[in-house]
């Protein structure tokens, strides 16, 4: 049975639509390719605020895990025991949502869901490659073979983020902040927070980790609930390939970048731990909002 995690009632205006619009708005602006800015001090200004208010957003999320990430231990083998356990007994894992995405929902309902889905991915390979500068060799050259993976090995049409588009194109789906529920912006703007800020780095090696090691089955169901409702095989791809993919990443994430990085430095362990269970955590809270809307 999936474990659910509440938030906190400390700061619960953190949790709000008002504040993750903000959040991903500035994500979106401040990460976008742009020329020098022409009003330095508003932008500094800005971003001073918004990075206060991220830490206090990722403050309040690392606060609702850390008692079970505690629980973690602090040796390479034991503690990737303990990772992979996330699996079955993680926030969000065996959520209902997902054999009726495959057996049930109407082309809407999973085109709603897709919407969600779509408007809160905040890049695989673009979080990769900001999670790992100046990691150790070892953890570093792992992250960059999946990084590989995720731009098509080189080819244009192997790119998983333009397959997702693809997908969005032909389901007529057009994703807007201003559209999709504050749980699936809460998703995006913690794996963003945690992969730009190299003191969340560790954080951000367990959260990447963790899809890669849970995203198998809910890919497989959504894949298999796109082809009942007659979606083409061609647009379909990204689901199909990430049921299947992801288990590979899933093996050589744990083994070439989690053990080493537990086994070089054991205190990097609870970092790792927060980081999952955060990300598991976010995405149980956007699968209990789907299923109030679609059920």
């Amino acid at each position: 049975m999936a474990t659910v995690f509440k938030w906190r009632s400390e700061e619960p205006e953190i949790f709000s639509e008002d504040v993750q619009h903000r959040l991903a708005r500035w994500n979106r602006e401040r990460l976008a390719p742009r020329l020098p800015d022409a009003d330095r001090e508003r932008r500094l200004a800005n971003d001073v605020e918004m990075l206060n208010l991220e830490d206090s957003f990722l403050e309040a999320l690392r606060r609702d895990v850390s008692q079970e990430a505690s629980r973690a231990p602090s040796d390479s083998e034991g503690f990737v025991a303990w990772f992979e356990s996330l699996k079955q007994h993680g926030p969000g894992q065996g959520d209902p949502l997902f054999p009726w995405l495959a057996e049930r929902a109407t082309l809407d309902e999973m085109r709603w869901y897709l919407q969600q889905e779509a408007a809160g991915e905040a890049g695989f390979d673009d979080l990769t490659a900001l999670t790992q500068i100046k990691l150790p060799t070892r953890i570093k050259l792992e992250l960059a073979r999946n990084y590989w993976d995720e731009m098509g090995r080189g080819n244009e049409k192997g790119m998983h983020g333009p397959m997702l588009e693809r997908l969005t194109v032909a389901l007529g789906i057009r994703p807007t902040i201003e559209g999709t529920c504050w749980q699936s912006l809460a998703l995006a703007n913690a794996m963003t927070a945690m992969a730009t800020r190299r003191d969340y780095a560790w954080h951000a090696l367990g959260a990447l980790g963790v899809i890669e090691l849970t995203a198998p089955d809910r890919s497989a169901a959504v894949a298999a609930g796109l082809k009942r409702l007659g979606v083409a095989a061609k647009a379909r791809t990204y689901f199909d390939l990430h049921a299947t993919l992801d288990v590979k990443h899933s093996a050589a994430w744990n083994a070439e970048a989690i053990a080493p990085a537990v086994a070089e430095d054991p205190a990097r362990a609870q970092a790792i731990a927060e980081g999952a269970l955060m990300r598991l955590q976010c995405g149980a809270r956007c699968f209990d909002h789907y299923r109030r809307e679609l059920w």
